[in-house]
């Protein structure tokens, strides 16, 4: 699973996903790409997830990039603890992703495999998304 190996702060505040992403915005190293369409966490796990479903299906053919890294800490308290006694253990990681974020790239395939690839991606991941090509 994605986890960062050093972090500055180990609690991070919660924040509001706003607006629409600057970077990242475009393919710059494949030519087909997974475009997200909306804002949410996406979990360490979920990225796992799809990554394993693209890697399955492309064998060894082509070459993938992820374009996102979840480096934001999420705690979470145990079950039945009362109110106070401060922020609870970090649980998991996670990005914040906005709309237009490319979230992975794939090269040196056929363009019907990679939306067929990137279909199974998207249904491991929370966020509505696009196939979109250089």
């Amino acid at each position: 699973m994605f986890e960062p190996k050093k972090m500055k702060h180990r609690k991070w505040h919660k924040g509001r996903s706003r607006g629409i992403e600057r970077r990242g915005t475009e393919i710059s190293f494949g030519s087909f790409g997974l475009k997200s369409l909306s804002a949410k966490w996406i979990t360490s796990a979920q990225l796992e997830a799809a990554r394993r479903a693209i890697i399955r299906y492309l064998k060894k053919k082509g070459k993938l990039w992820i374009r996102i890294f979840p480096s934001k800490p999420v705690t979470s308290k145990g079950d039945e603890v009362p109110m106070g006694g401060g922020k609870g253990a970090v649980s998991h990681y996670v990005f914040p992703i906005k709309p237009g974020k490319i979230i992975f790239e794939l090269d040196g395939i056929e363009e019907e495999l990679a939306k067929e690839i990137f279909k199974k991606a998207s249904d491991k991941l929370s966020v509505k998304t696009k196939f979109v090509k250089k």
